[in-house]
């Protein structure tokens, strides 16, 4: 796999080819990902969870995630490398911009902020200071307390319509990537279609133009595996065949399927 730059992600999307987006948190996993021919990893806040054994993401400060980062891309992966901001480290122009330089030095070609249309100037501010950026809308799990748990987002008229409106507006602003976790299916596909930018879905069915699962989970080592999660390591001899099995059943689409799907 060639290196991977945004470039190569909207040239896929133009051509209907589906890619790949796994969690990695150290420089051993970020290789075997990026050997397995994911376009993209994310080094998630999701780390709170996996690695750090809190109940959300909400306890994950900045210094984590670009001590992550910067095990991450010491692995010098092929795929296109996006950490998360964590929670309330984008709440001020001034934090913002601090914080995400902090991960751009650790080594991510990309940050990923949760939130919608109030996120428009922040990321302005940061694409026209060269610090690309991914929105994410939906179930944002940084907001769990506020959405009284994790539950599926955008199933009303109402909220439908604000995602979309959301997702445009976030687009505009310059966002380069989309992330739609745990929203009905249709309304995904309906965004994808709409937006000129690549979308990557997590709960939100087949029809984004890209998957993205936490490695823990696809590895069938979580304890809690919401609706949208496949062991992809059942029938496999080898981690590195269980992330194969992941690329090439996004690509071919064969995952998701219906019963990963919300409507």
């Amino acid at each position: 796999m060639a290196k991977i730059t945004i470039s190569t992600l909207d040239k896929m999307k133009a051509a209907g080819e589906k890619f790949v987006c796994i969690t990695a948190y150290d420089a051993t996993f970020a290789r075997m990902v990026s050997e397995a021919g994911a376009e993209t990893i994310l080094v998630g806040d999701s780390l709170g969870m996996v690695l750090q054994g809190h109940d959300s993401t909400i306890p994950v400060t900045i210094e984590a995630m670009a001590y992550h980062t910067e095990c991450v891309t010491r692995a010098r992966p092929d795929s296109l490398v996006i950490a998360d901001m964590p929670f309330m480290s984008y709440t001020t122009p001034e934090d913002t911009m601090q914080n995400a330089t902090a991960l751009m030095q650790a080594g991510a070609q990309m940050v990923k902020m949760e939130g919608g249309t109030w996120l428009s100037d922040s990321i302005s501010m940061l694409v026209e200071r060269g610090i690309p950026v991914c929105a994410h809308l939906g179930l944002t799990p940084q907001s769990v307390n506020a959405f009284g748990g994790y539950r599926v987002q955008g199933r009303t008229p109402k909220e439908a319509k604000s995602i979309l409106a959301d997702a445009v507006e976030i687009q505009d602003a310059g966002a380069s990537l989309l992330v739609l976790e745990c929203i009905p299916a249709d309304l995904a596909a309906d965004i994808s279609a709409k937006l000129d930018i690549p979308v990557i879905g997590i709960g939100a069915g087949a029809g984004t133009d890209a998957q993205v699962l936490v490695l823990h989970d696809l590895l069938g080592l979580s304890t809690h595996t919401p609706r949208f999660v496949k062991n992809f390591m059942a029938g496999q001899t080898s981690i590195a065949g269980a992330l194969q099995s992941f690329v090439a059943a996004v690509k071919s689409g064969d995952y998701p399927r219906e019963e990963h799907t919300y409507a």
